[in-house]
């Protein structure tokens, strides 16, 4: 059969016999190129991927958290710049009574242990100082006591404020006024029906104690000994890293004896029953924890009654009408720092100042078995 061209048909062409060739497994299939687009057109936009709503979800939940964290930060800075001033300042709350009146009866809160007697007790105390329109105050005790400098700092305190004032103190005992506590309420002085104790308070526990824990046996199981550098082998006495000496426990039953006499001398000013009858005295100074009604019987109280007889009492006292009377108590002003923190801003960080105090040999009018390893503010 002929093929090509021929004179009859002078544009026929060949045959051309079409063969597939298959790639052979060491060639591999080879991806044709890609496609280019015709000039004047923009190339293909590459498939969108469909966003999560989970994911975009969390995005925002993130820049939220961030920006927060970022907004807290700043008022921190901004809020500790300025707690120091605005926890120093303390504010009226109104109570009872009249609103409007031209007289006022305050309420000093003594509460928790009493360390230095500086703070917000002694702030407290300047307050109703200044305050002319103050014409009798009520202390609030709901304390086991504390150091005897600082219960001692307090009742002074107190003393001058009704001293140069001219005006009377009543107290209002709440759950505790135990030692210090007990100690800071003889500020009444002899004045009759001024101490109420209510039907659950405990008071009493008249002493002193110097806490000391011998820890040597313990610190030598751990291989651990004294080696303090000292001037003088008496400077480290009350050391909990070695037993006391019989030198030592002298000394420390001196302060004690000395101390404690002063707590009787104090007690005789504020219960004149027991400047007559020191006796007396010395059978409830033993250490012992009173109920109500035990303290109202043995003269240690005036009477049974809660804070609203304590401030009728103190109205009598002051001699003002009680249509013309405000009655009102002392708060901390809040600062930034302690909102954002929830009522402390130092919450969280660790005291030196009370370690170092709770491992301090020093005097107590404290009921309690622990020493103290807080600060009151």
């Amino acid at each position: 059969m002929e093929t090509g061209p021929t004179p009859e048909n002078p544009y026929q062409q060949a045959p051309v016999d079409a063969q597939v060739v298959h790639p052979s497994p060491q060639q591999g299939y080879r991806q044709p190129p890609p496609q280019t687009p015709p000039p004047g057109f923009p190339p293909p936009r590459p498939p969108r991927r469909r966003r999560s709503v989970l994911g975009v979800f969390f995005t925002i939940m993130l820049i939220t958290a961030l920006g927060m964290s970022v907004l807290i930060n700043m008022a921190l800075i901004s809020g500790n710049m300025l707690s120091s001033d605005a926890e120093l300042r303390i504010k009226e709350q109104y109570v009872s009574h009249k609103r409007m009146a031209d007289n006022k009866i305050a309420i000093i809160s003594v509460e928790g242990t009493i360390i230095s007697g500086e703070g917000f007790v002694k702030r407290q105390i300047d307050k109703a100082m200044k305050d002319d329109s103050v014409k009798a105050v009520v202390v609030r005790v709901d304390s086991p006591g504390g150091t005897i400098t600082g219960s001692d700092y307090i009742y002074h305190h107190l003393c001058q404020l009704a001293k140069k004032r001219e005006i009377p103190i009543v107290v209002s005992m709440g759950g505790m006024a135990a030692s210090g506590g007990y100690y800071v309420s003889m500020a009444v002085g002899d004045t009759p029906d001024t101490i109420f104790a209510e039907p659950t308070t405990w008071t009493g526990s008249i002493g002193v104690v110097i806490p000391h824990y011998d820890l040597s046996k313990l610190l030598t199981d751990w291989g651990i000994s004294e080696d303090s550098i000292a001037s003088h082998r008496l400077k480290t006495m009350g050391s909990f890293a070695k037993p006391m000496t019989e030198e030592e426990r002298k000394i420390f039953q001196t302060l004690v004896d000395d101390s404690f006499t002063r707590f009787k001398d104090i007690i005789k000013s504020g219960r004149p029953k027991f400047k007559e009858d020191s006796k007396a005295l010395d059978k409830l100074a033993t250490g012992q924890v009173f109920n109500a009604v035990q303290a109202e019987k043995d003269g240690l109280v005036d009477k049974i009654g809660f804070v609203e007889d304590a401030i009728e009492r103190a109205i009598e006292l002051a001699n003002v009408a009680k249509d013309n009377v405000m009655v009102v108590k002392y708060k901390r002003e809040a600062s930034l720092a302690s909102i954002i923190m929830g009522g402390n801003s130092s919450a969280g960080q660790i005291d030196l100042a009370a370690i170092l105090d709770a491992a301090t040999p020093r005097g107590y009018y404290l009921c309690t078995w622990l020493p103290a390893a807080v600060s009151n503010q």
